[in-house]
């Protein structure tokens, strides 16, 4: 073999591996930058969103990781950049003191739903219909408001509507599975019970139930629950961004939706996925730019 063929396969060889290590490093940054990691917290329509977010998105090439905790360090998360984007930022209420700590290192991408509501609830069975009322019947209740985890916007609201109404009651910390746990126990014997609840819920699709009336407003009236992602990762993701800014539910969507979900235990990628490919027009619809 000539010295000019062997330094023309030599130069061919380098530049096929130039190529490959080329490739595989644009491959990379490509599979980068379709990665998304969503933080969520154990609420129903937060668990139902959030999974079906994941599948729609792993649908379109994206690969997805979930990760769970409280309110707190979940807002902690997404300022920091440890996950990309929470789904269930109850404003202007709730989560108003989460929104005044990181606000200035988070972005709104859009509203989700815009009918959310806090309250006290109780079976439509008990016999009053509002919160000042709960003094009166303090036995009844056993004294005690069953609540969520300690971290939840609501709780913090709850403890102020004790305060401002003045009520002789005990505010439970538990987690939303164990309130919802204590209701259907009560609810099953038709018992007297009050817990801290939420508009959308799979609950009142279960059971008969109301909110008390809050005429001192301190709960507030409906707000509005949306998506709120790192600032600046937008922009540098922006498919996923508008699949999330466009990400719209409305009470029979997300109703549908949270008891397929609540129905799978375990399984709730399987029950977000045949949801959605029941509804692939519409989420698909979501990863295109639409008017405004």
């Amino acid at each position: 073999m000539n010295l000019l063929r062997k330094l023309t396969i030599i130069s061919a060889a380098a530049l096929m591996l130039t190529s490959c290590g080329g490739s595989k490093k644009n491959n990379s940054e490509k599979s980068a930058k379709k990665k998304v990691t969503i933080a969520m917290v154990n609420w129903a329509e937060c668990i139902a969103d959030t999974h079906l977010a994941k599948v729609a998105l792993e649908a379109h090439g994206y690969k997805v990781d979930l990760i769970n905790a409280d309110v707190a360090p979940v807002f902690a998360a997404v300022a920091k950049g440890d996950a990309n984007v929470f789904m269930e930022v109850w404003s202007p209420i709730t989560h108003k003191p989460y929104l005044d700590k990181f606000g200035d290192k988070i972005e709104k991408l859009g509203t989700i739903y815009k009918d959310g509501r806090l309250g006290l609830v109780v079976p439509d069975y008990v016999t009053i219909n509002s919160i000042d009322q709960l003094n009166e019947y303090k036995d009844k209740f056993d004294g005690k408001i069953i609540g969520i985890n300690p971290g939840a916007g609501i709780m913090k609201i709850t403890q102020k509507v004790i305060k401002d109404y003045n009520l002789n009651y005990e505010l439970v910390t538990s987690s939303e599975a164990g309130m919802l746990a204590s209701l259907k126990k009560a609810y099953d014997q038709k018992e007297w019970i009050v817990v801290t609840g939420w508009k959308p819920h799979t609950m009142f699709a279960k059971w008969k139930l109301k909110i008390l009336k809050d005429p001192k407003k301190v709960m507030g009236e409906a707000e509005n629950i949306s998506t709120y992602a790192t600032k600046g990762w937008a922009a540098k993701n922006p498919e996923a961004a508008t699949f999330f800014s466009n990400f719209k539910m409305n009470d029979d969507l997300l109703g549908s939706l949270m008891l397929a979900v609540e129905a799978a235990p375990g399984k709730e990628d399987q029950a977000a996925k045949k949801w959605y490919d029941e509804h692939k027009e519409l989420v698909d619809g979501w990863f295109k730019k639409q008017a405004n």
